[in-house]
């Protein structure tokens, strides 16, 4: 029995020696977050005056009511003078396109494209 009065008491001073550091974090209150939380508590916004937007803030003011559009008095001399006048034609002449490979663009060069040979590879000997 006194085997096991010794092992118990060495397990006890063990013990005891370990515990000497405590792995469990102290919670401490953070000062600079205190007086932070204080400062924005007592916090009183000044009082702004009645007039304090004058200035700042441009008066509201409705545009002019639109005039109707009046029609012209002398309605059937312009008319005639728009009978009378010659429409001008514009000078529409067709360009002038030569078939050759070197100036065909469009679907026309694509096709040409197409159907051209590819080049032979040339074999290097070396």
């Amino acid at each position: 029995m006194s085997a096991i009065l010794r092992r118990s008491a060495s397990a006890a001073q063990n013990a005891s020696r370990s515990r000497l550091f405590t792995s469990s974090v102290v919670a401490r209150k953070d000062l600079v977050q205190d007086l932070y939380l204080k400062e924005i508590k007592a916090y009183k916004a000044p009082q702004q005056a009645k007039d304090a937007h004058v200035g700042v803030v441009k008066s509201y003011s409705l545009p002019p009511a639109p005039k109707a559009p009046g029609l012209p008095s002398d309605v059937a001399s312009e008319l005639a003078a728009y009978d009378a006048s010659e429409p001008t034609i514009a000078s529409t002449q067709a360009p002038k396109s030569t078939m050759n490979e070197e100036n065909v663009s469009g679907a026309d060069a694509f096709l040409n494209f197409l159907e051209q040979d590819l080049p032979k590879p040339e074999a290097h000997h070396h």
